[in-house]
């Protein structure tokens, strides 16, 4: 699949043929769905307690006598069906991360290269290096383009300048190549790949 290639000041420079294998698949949601379930689930916290009935703090006395009241027969403060006692079965702190292999989440980020490339969302950029941190310059560039919500992947290594000038632009990610993933290329409605990013991705993915 060939593609242009295009500067930061949005001028041509050349063309590139993307691998069918990483850029090319018919996208599924079903597979996105699931590398991203397992992306969510692995950042969720799991800090969520309630207080059990042995850790509220009433006396373990029998409130009162087991006959002749015309109550129903109670024995503790703590109990779940009284204002203030312990919770029953409620949340306690775990992990919600669960396995999904290695092969299966390969897969899903070519289903969602090869989604940004059917949507018409792929750019590929000779490169992001910038001589200047200046964030004013790198924001005129991106305006230009109408690059609003864009997730730009680079190489291996990332220029510094780039990530600096792009760090104060709201809705503008940066990662290195093997940083891309299928959640952060789907929330965005651009992505932008440069050349260097391309053939990591390609070597990682094929």
């Amino acid at each position: 699949m060939k593609t242009d290639v295009i500067n930061l000041d949005a001028g041509k420079a050349g063309s590139i043929d993307l691998s069918d294998e990483v850029f090319g698949l018919e996208p599924r949601a079903d597979i996105l769905h699931r590398v991203v379930r397992w992306q969510l689930a692995r950042k969720q916290q799991g800090t969520h307690k309630v207080k059990t009935r042995s850790e509220t703090s009433y006396s373990t006395k029998k409130i009162y006598r087991q006959k002749g009241t015309g109550g129903a027969r109670h024995g503790s403060r703590n109990a779940p069906i009284f204002r203030k006692g312990g919770v029953y079965k409620g949340p306690t702190p775990r992990s919600h991360e669960h396995d999904l292999t290695k092969k299966f989440r390969a897969l899903g980020l070519r289903h969602a290269l090869s989604a940004k490339a059917t949507a018409g969302q792929l750019v590929i950029l000779e490169n992001a290096d910038v001589a200047e941190g200046k964030t004013k310059l790198l924001a005129k560039a991106m305006k230009d383009m109408g690059w609003k919500k864009a997730l730009v992947i680079d190489g291996p290594e990332v220029n510094a300048n780039f990530v600096r000038a792009a760090q104060n632009l709201e809705g503008i990610d940066v990662l290195p190549s093997h940083g891309a993933n299928v959640y952060d290329i789907l929330r965005r409605n651009t992505l932008v790949i440069t050349k260097a990013g391309v053939e990591a991705l390609e070597a990682r993915l094929k």
